[in-house]
């Protein structure tokens, strides 16, 4: 079937004006969207109507906006996209996730993950924790989802030593350089998630058409520095319990450390969050990790990295593929 892309995207802002609120609008080109999306890449889609698709997007001054591809052109499709970024634009502030919430998401996917690992039999390596992968009902309550990508760890194993899939910006270094997928890997992806929850900013962040920023590299020069300020969310407008952030800055960042050995299990984890580990706390705030501001993932200190396609192949992996379980 021959169809003719449409790709629509209205960054819609509020202001005050006479006295009520006013959507202001946008038009980009075609390859203001392309860059945005990653070239409408298949880890942006966001979700799909009868329409068309929805796909997340970064401009290049780090606004995100949201682009619908409609499938086919008519009045009616037309029409009813306009009428839903309408709503959208006006009820856009009322999505906004408070400071309460976050915190209660953080907790509730660590929890789901710390079941995972250390009570599900056999235990079970999710291998693609990420915020798209996180579900809230209509309690804003988290539940891990998509296992897609799931695997089962044995007794005694150590790691699965399997093909790489995933999120690039999510997956742990010895994951994405060697394959070997464990618990510690879910962690690594875990701190990422929480990172991106408490600032905002997405796992990779474009600084110019090739050259891209982890989060990490952002975020560990200021948690070094107590800038924990500056790690919040804009959009939270400072309505934040300050010894909660610095918290879930620090607990993110060494989840985040890309020695293994270092990061703390999910039960460990969940326990931080929640405040329960007063000298484990304060361990961790004096750790050589916030001691320096050199970037977690980048050893000889670089900003950047170049930029690359988002997704690892979710192709089906072969039957006769043979997995290497190590002990």
């Amino acid at each position: 079937m021959d169809f003719r892309s449409l790709f629509c995207c209205v960054s819609a802002s509020e202001r005050e004006g006479k006295g009520k609120k006013q959507s202001t609008w946008r038009i980009f080109s075609l390859k203001e969207l392309h860059s945005a999306t990653n070239n409408f890449n298949y880890d942006n889609k966001l979700g799909e109507g009868g329409f068309g698709s929805v796909y997340w997007g970064q401009l290049w001054d780090g606004s995100q906006i949201a682009v619908k591809r409609l499938k086919v052109w008519s009045n009616k499709a037309e029409m009813e996209f306009a009428v839903e970024v309408e709503i959208l634009a006006r009820h856009s502030a009322e999505s906004l996730l408070d400071w309460k919430r976050r915190m209660s998401i953080a907790i509730g996917s660590a929890e789901g993950i710390a079941y995972l690992h250390h009570h599900a039999t056999p235990h079970i390596i999710h291998r693609d924790v990420k915020a798209s992968n996180v579900l809230l009902n209509s309690d804003f309550q988290a539940q891990v989802a998509d296992f897609g990508f799931a695997k089962l760890i044995p007794d005694g194993a150590t790691h699965v030593t399997t093909r790489v899939k995933g999120t690039l910006g999510y997956l742990a270094p010895e994951y994405a350089m060697l394959g070997k997928a464990s618990e510690s890997c879910d962690v690594y992806s875990f701190g990422i998630l929480v990172l991106e929850l408490a600032s905002g900013k997405k796992p990779l962040e474009k600084l110019s058409s090739t050259m891209k920023r982890t989060i990490t590299d952002w975020a560990l020069p200021l948690a070094c520095e107590r800038k924990f300020s500056e790690l919040a969310d804009p959009k939270l407008n400072g309505n934040y319990v300050e010894e909660e952030l610095k918290r879930i800055v620090f607990v993110a960042l060494i989840c985040a450390h890309n020695r293994p050995e270092k990061r703390p299990n999910m039960l460990e984890v969940v326990e931080l969050l929640k405040g329960d580990a007063e000298s484990k706390m304060r361990d961790l705030e004096n750790d050589e990790l916030f001691t320096s501001p050199k970037p977690l993932d980048c050893d000889d200190g670089s900003s950047g990295v170049e930029d690359s396609s988002d997704f690892i192949s979710a192709e089906t992996e072969s039957k006769q593929e043979i997995e290497k379980v190590e002990v």
